[in-house]
């Protein structure tokens, strides 16, 4: 298991980049580090789910020397220890460009290793060769995007007492919103997302959720974090019998993480980009 900092991690440090395969740049991060802040049991999660990673700067030698790019398609279990930090995982995917492969599974089966070992738990691994033109899909979340609502934002940091729900029959509805920004945990970088929140309950305020998602807009966390931290907050603030909480982050360095989390009730959903992606 890793220390409990990033004094090593090589964000926000001038990188010398490797184009010869080398695992060992991987830089795994202990989940509980902050989950331990929003008093979750690493033994009883209240979620389910996974971070689903697409890579789109991805290349190969093939045993003649030519070059092959592909997709990747990666998916981190939410129980996993560990999550990977995503700059060492660009730095990681890099290290395959001067390094010769027999195939693609060859290379799909040492990416699922070295990322499962990273993360200390098996890790789906995807890869599409752009010569048989993969299909890519975009769209918008289902339900009512949030956004034209006139909601006063005063907040720019979390703030949990903004959610509520009122007393009525339960409904089960999906509300997203694209006004989630939050920053990098170390270099201060702004990270851009739509979020989508599906639940069965009591009706959520809107305004009062909107104005939540903006609160995390000078937030510093990693994209994995401020999804847990908004499951926790709508669960305890809302109590919902079913909560899932999606948010589709634009890419940095080739790479967009999609964290997922759910009470156990809805299914991860389809890997459908979102138009910033």
């Amino acid at each position: 298991m890793p220390p409990d900092t990033r004094n090593d991690s090589p964000l926000g440090k001038p990188t010398e980049y490797r184009s010869s395969y080398a695992p060992e740049l991987l830089y795994p991060i202990p989940r509980q580090l902050k989950r331990d802040e929003l008093g979750l049991d690493a033994a009883a999660l209240p979620f389910v789910g996974e971070d689903l990673w697409n890579a789109y700067e991805l290349s190969w030698l093939d045993l003649r020397g030519k070059p092959v790019v592909a997709l990747g398609r990666f998916r981190v279990p939410a129980a996993s220890p560990c999550l990977v930090e995503s700059k060492s995982l660009k730095l990681y995917l890099n290290s395959f460009n001067q390094t010769a492969f027999a195939n693609l599974a060859t290379v799909r089966e040492t990416i699922a290793l070295d990322l499962g070992a990273a993360a200390g738990a098996p890790v789906a691994v995807d890869l599409a060769d752009l010569r048989d033109r993969p299909a890519v899909f975009f769209g918008y979340p289902p339900g009512d995007c949030l956004d034209g609502l006139d909601a006063a934002c005063e907040a720019y940091l979390p703030a949990p007492d903004l959610l509520g729900a009122a007393d009525g029959p339960v409904v089960e509805e999906c509300l997203y919103s694209h006004l989630l920004k939050s920053n990098c945990l170390v270099t201060g970088q702004p990270d851009w997302a739509t979020v989508v929140i599906r639940y069965r309950g009591r009706p959520m305020d809107r305004e009062g959720l909107l104005r939540y998602i903006v609160s995390f807009r000078n937030h510093n966390e990693f994209h994995e974090q401020c999804v847990e931290r908004m499951f926790c907050d709508l669960s305890r603030r809302c109590a919902p019998e079913a909560l899932a909480v999606y948010a589709r982050y634009t890419r940095r360095g080739g790479l967009d993480i999609n964290p997922f989390r759910s009470s156990g009730e809805y299914a991860a959903p389809q890997d459908l980009r979102e138009p910033r992606q």
